[in-house]
């Protein structure tokens, strides 16, 4: 699995989310260790917790989480929440 599927799946599982994934480590080719790091934008966390928000994507990314997916990094903003970091 590529960063840019990860993109996709966040994006189509959540509404109007926008996702940047990268890989923070380079990865460890004898156990093909999969970790990935999301910042994830969108309205749909709105009065949503922190673990919400973090449920949401991993719901998102579904079975990959178990199976491709060996450790996920994440940041969640709404976009109000992005703009200030921005600004």
């Amino acid at each position: 699995m590529d960063t840019a599927e990860v993109e996709r799946l966040i994006e189509e599982g959540i509404e109007d989310a926008e996702a940047t994934v990268t890989l923070p480590r380079n990865p460890d080719q004898d156990h093909e260790d999969a970790h990935f790091a999301a910042v994830v934008v969108s309205p749909a966390f709105e009065g949503k917790s922190l673990v919400q928000q973090h449920q949401m994507v991993y719901d998102a990314l579904g079975d990959h989480m178990t199976t491709d997916i060996h450790a996920l990094e994440m940041k969640t903003y709404t976009p109000e929440e992005y703009d200030a970091l921005e600004g």
